[in-house]
């Protein structure tokens, strides 16, 4: 009767390269990055296998198992260690609504008056309050209070 250990060992290196391929579907299905490691080490240790027997070296099917245990861990750190140094790019605005629009100039949709009017920002017409301006002024974005973007009057200082 024959084992499972011998059918993986009939077929050689092939089995490593076939447990990869598999292992690197698996990761496509299954959600998250749980297989991308294994896939690689089995990629691996097929292809150091094949080298191995290419040269004329031959290498048991427990040293090969060992060995793709050896580099599922070493991949895992590698891999993982390349995004752990990767700089965090902080967005003191992402959760602000109309922050985006702080520094830009828009235009004034209905005119501000007494503090208070709309602007056009984006494709959007937005509540605004700042100094007065008429219909059509173009104002600067200078900062956002709730659902209001706080605006100013560009001024040339030329």
């Amino acid at each position: 009767m024959t084992t499972l250990l011998d059918v993986i060992a009939s077929y050689g290196v092939m089995s490593w390269l076939m447990l990869a391929v598999i292992l690197l579907v698996m990761d496509f299905i299954v959600p998250g990055v749980h297989f991308l490691w294994f896939g690689l080490a089995a990629a691996l240790t097929g292809a150091i296998a094949w080298a191995l027997g290419s040269a004329g070296y031959s290498i048991g099917l427990p040293f090969q198992i060992l060995q793709f245990g050896l580099l599922s861990i070493l991949t895992l750190f590698v891999v993982k260690g390349l995004g752990i140094n990767a700089p965090v790019k902080s967005n003191p605005y992402m959760n602000v609504r109309g922050a985006e629009f702080i520094g830009r100039p828009v235009v004034v949709d209905e005119a501000i008056i007494k503090g208070r009017g709309r602007v056009i920002a984006g494709d959007s017409v937005w509540a605004a309050e700042g100094e007065d301006a008429a219909t059509g002024t173009t104002v600067m974005v200078t900062g956002v209070n709730g659902s209001s973007l706080v605006v100013q009057n560009s001024r040339d200082d030329d």
